[in-house]
């Protein structure tokens, strides 16, 4: 039985329940492949794991939901994987705060030599957000308006480079002058310092009052109710995008009370559903 290190949470809380230990990772089996861990994506799932906001499904449990590694040993009979090929994985299976783990092969994607370990386990899950969130939930095209929260953000980073290269309009909302910078080198037209600036006057005075044509926000509570009512910056499009926690009662009757029409997708980012 191959025995390795990895981070184990035995009870639901803040950084204090972390602990590294020993676990038994054992052989892949059919379909699968064991990978030594080179580089960890650190996300804030992973809190919400640790916390128990998301139920993780065994107890005691692993968190981790990205990495990249050196393929250790490979399945009877598998094919397409060999010992020695550099992969990336994102999602499930969850447990990737290990020094080496089984994963099924179909999960593992290879890493060309040119890309950093860290680069490609740090971008994994969230370029994987971006891409379903502009590609899918809503599919942004030239000529697009978009609204994204948090831009110089991990996700929020990402919007902005792949909605500018789609041809999209993109305006952000960020904390300083700072991120502002970031905001704009990364491709949002209009950055957005909420601080100091009315987010929703500035997103009219953009858009000259016509409002964007989707909005993405990963704040939440502090920040969808200016952009799904009747004079939000949202309301001639009718599409809004949560990609955070927030409370869906208030929501609803937030847009009984302000919206004729409205769609609303909330990203569930363990599960890529929608509701």
């Amino acid at each position: 039985m191959v025995k390795s290190k990895a981070i184990r949470v035995h009870e639901l809380g803040g950084p204090e329940v972390l602990r590294w230990e020993e676990v038994e990772v054992g052989e892949p089996g059919e379909g699968e492949i064991r990978i030594r861990t080179t580089a960890v994506g650190v996300n804030f799932i992973d809190i919400y794991f640790r916390k128990g906001v998301y139920a993780a499904l065994t107890m005691p449990f692993t968190p981790g939901m990205e990495a990249v590694g050196v393929v250790a040993a490979v399945g009877p009979g598998l094919t397409g994987r060999k010992v020695g090929d550099v992969v990336a994985y994102a999602g499930n299976p969850m447990g990737s705060y290990a020094q080496e783990q089984i994963l099924p092969a179909a999960v593992a994607v290879p890493v060309p030599p040119s890309v950093d370990h860290k680069q490609a386990a740090s971008v994994m899950l969230k370029g994987m957000t971006a891409h379903y969130l502009l590609r899918r939930v809503f599919k942004v095209e030239s000529g697009h308006t978009v609204l994204v929260h948090a831009a110089a953000g991990g996700v929020g980073s990402l919007l902005c480079q792949w909605a500018n290269a789609l041809g999209a309009t993109v305006i952000g909302t960020v904390s300083n002058q700072d991120k502002a910078a970031q905001a704009a080198q990364d491709g949002c037209h209009h950055p957005i310092i909420y601080t100091s600036e009315d987010v929703v006057a500035r997103v009219k005075e953009i858009t000259s009052g016509k409002g964007v044509n989707v909005v993405y926000d990963s704040v939440g509570k502090d920040t969808y109710k200016h952009f799904v009512g009747g004079g939000g910056s949202a309301a001639a499009a009718g599409v809004f995008v949560g990609i955070t926690r927030v409370e869906l009662i208030s929501i609803h009757s937030t847009m009984r009370r302000n919206c004729g029409s409205l769609f609303m997708s909330r990203f569930k980012g363990d599960t890529k559903n929608q509701s």
